[in-house]
């Protein structure tokens, strides 16, 4: 099937048939997507996945015959260019983990209407990885890891060389650990609640302390040196 290229292709995989009708029809409502398929089932995901290729995978975690992300797993590996999104009802850790660690990029409950996730499909395939608020949190609380020294005593560590490894804040080390996950500097920020100015300062901070010049140095430097765990 041939798209126009402004057209977002979406498959959409939701049992809810309720739920599914209404989220299919915004999607074919808007001038920007198509609709490729509205299926209720793993097996039926799969299959569309070997005869298409979404610009867009939505797709929901508990489905009648198999679990959602068993379909998030395949097409990051038959189909890697293409943005997958959770909606679901769970925002449980273990099902936000599992999902993003399968190859989810973005993570919304069912607590909006469908014309919220419309505006999201889009973000998602505009590089964006958008995720319910409540979601954030929990990957903030989880990534943040163990309470790091305070940004003065870091730098007065750091100035008077008391050990090899560098000692970096609470904050640099959420900033450092959310770049690992993906997120871009915006997004950081917003996860953050700060400004991309702040974010961009800590940035400075980490390359500093880590001696490099990327985020992929910094990350590579940071595993090295034990700072962040895979």
């Amino acid at each position: 099937m041939l798209l126009s290229m402004a057209a977002i292709g979406v498959l959409l995989v939701e049992d809810d048939v309720k739920f599914r009708r209404a989220f299919a029809a915004r999607i074919e409502a808007a001038p920007d997507m198509t609709l490729l398929a509205a299926v209720g089932t793993v097996a039926a995901g799969l299959a569309e996945l070997e005869n298409r290729t979404p610009n867009v995978l939505l797709v929901d975690l508990d489905l009648p015959d198999r679990r959602g992300t068993e379909l998030i797993r395949y097409c990051a590996a038959k189909c890697p260019t293409v943005d997958v999104m959770v909606v679901t009802v769970f925002g449980d850790e273990k099902n936000v983990i599992e999902s993003i660690e399968s190859g989810a990029t973005g993570y919304l409950l069912k607590d909006s209407g469908p014309e919220h996730f419309v505006e999201q499909i889009r973000l998602l395939h505009a590089g964006g990885s958008p995720i319910s608020p409540s979601i954030a949190r929990q990957l903030l609380a989880r990534f943040r890891g163990a309470p790091r020294v305070p940004d003065a005593e870091s730098d007065r560590l750091e100035a008077s060389s008391v050990s090899s490894v560098p000692a970096l804040s609470e904050r640099e080390h959420s900033v450092l650990t959310l770049v690992t996950k993906g997120f871009t500097f915006p997004e950081i920020a917003e996860l953050l609640d700060v400004s991309q100015h702040t974010v961009m300062t800590y940035v400075k901070r980490i390359y500093r302390k880590l001696r490099v010049s990327s985020k992929t140095e910094a990350v590579y430097e940071a595993r090295k040196m034990g700072i962040l765990r895979d």
